[in-house]
């Protein structure tokens, strides 16, 4: 067996592993990064494209920003449509002057793997039977398969970057840990077309026949969503029937100026909350989906992993530089006070925007569950406060410093 050693062993080179490792980095702190597929599959996968301003600002101090930067897209609000009758959404007017960025977590973690590459630190892509040992002793360590070779990789500290299916979260004892969990009963439909958006901002659409989302990549890229059945399958949805269920949806004026085309992209995505507490156990830290998912009716989910990796970086750069271990039990309940506000806050919008007709939620049935939402939605859209309460979380809170 072959032995290696690092400061902080990182396990998942998706976005979150690759922001913490190259964050660190800047800050003179060694990693190896540990992921069990090819840099070719991280990059295949469709994710998230709303980045919060926060989430901007890190990418920047990572040293990566530059192509986010030129290609980016920055929203200054959006769209939410309640059956054909559309509301604006002043992200900076009503926050203060703060927006989001449209820029793909395909993207990011691009551009992340070019830095890595160009600073030649090490990362293992195609590791398997990866497993932490240790976690919390002083002296953790992960064992792994490589290339035929076994491998045990010392470590003062290991960040689980890996995932809800991921090892990170299953090596915290199952008696001191809780998880949260809510699965909704419904999915998202998602397409993926080279055809121009059919808005220049994005467009949430509340419809008697089910949610929809007009999103966008880039000024020639669209991605579309559709809630449907739990029980529905890709090969159900040919491209012509899933345009023309998005037209009955949006609003008529973008359903008459969109642009159809080939998917190059279809899947359907189940839908739930997820928390896992708490986030630490000894020297192992989840970070990002290892620790909890959100629906992404409130685009959330890169962004929480975002502020998961902010809090993480600067108290293990504290470590480093000062010597101080104790500030590391911070990490957990100040990255919990935001993954709460972010999962109430999707939580929320997915109540309000999807349709329960036929399902039962909180013990009443959809339809009662329904007028509640209804009027929900319509209070706080035609409130000037309650579109505030809507653009401040949608841009995202401030990041807690640690004390």
């Amino acid at each position: 067996m072959k032995t290696l050693s690092t400061q902080v062993a990182i396990i998942g080179a998706g976005p979150s592993g690759l922001l913490l490792g190259q964050l660190l980095h800047k800050q003179g702190i060694e990693t190896i990064i540990l992921e069990r597929v090819t840099g070719e599959y991280v990059l295949g996968r469709i994710r998230a494209g709303i980045l919060e301003q926060g989430f901007t600002e890190l990418v920047r101090e990572a040293g990566v920003g530059e192509r986010m930067d030129q290609e980016g897209e920055v929203h200054e609000g959006f769209i939410i449509s309640d059956n054909g009758n559309c509301t604006h959404i002043d992200l900076k007017a009503l926050t203060g002057g703060k927006t989001v960025t449209c820029y793909g977590q395909v993207e990011i973690t691009r551009d992340l793997m070019a830095a890595r590459a160009a600073a030649d630190l090490t990362t293992y892509y195609e590791a398997s039977n990866v497993q932490p040992h240790d976690v919390n002793s002083s002296q953790p360590y992960i064992t792994f398969s490589y290339q035929g070779e076994d491998y045990r990789l010392n470590a003062d500290y290991i960040a689980g970057c890996d995932g809800f299916h991921g090892i990170s979260r299953k090596t915290i004892p199952a008696h001191l840990r809780t998880e949260h969990e809510r699965v909704y009963p419904f999915g998202w439909l998602g397409v993926m077309s080279d055809t121009p958006p059919v808005n220049e901002e994005l467009i949430y659409c509340k419809h008697e026949r089910g949610f929809a989302l007009a999103s966008r990549r880039s000024a020639t890229r669209s991605r579309y969503y559709l809630q449907v059945p739990v029980s529905d399958k890709v090969e159900d949805w040919s491209d012509e029937a899933f345009w023309e269920e998005l037209k009955r949806r949006l609003p008529a004026e973008a359903a008459a100026q969109l642009i159809t085309g080939n998917s190059i992209e279809k899947s359907i995505a189940p839908l739930r909350s997820f928390v896992c507490e708490p986030m630490q156990y000894g020297r192992l830290f989840l970070v990002g989906d290892a620790a909890h998912i959100v629906p992404p009716t409130g685009a959330k989910g890169l962004n929480l992993a975002a502020s998961d990796v902010a809090t993480l970086y600067k108290l293990l750069t504290r470590v480093y530089r000062e010597g101080d271990t104790a500030c590391l039990q911070q990490y957990s309940p100040i990255a919990l006070r935001r993954v709460w506000n972010g999962e109430r806050f999707s939580w929320w919008m997915s109540n309000m925007l999807h349709n329960y007709t036929g399902m039962e939620v909180s013990g009443m049935q959809g339809e009662t569950f329904s007028r509640f939402m209804d009027s929900e939605l319509h209070y706080y859209l035609n409130s000037e406060n309650g579109r505030k309460v809507i653009a401040e979380q949608y841009v995202g809170l401030p990041y807690e410093e640690p004390l």
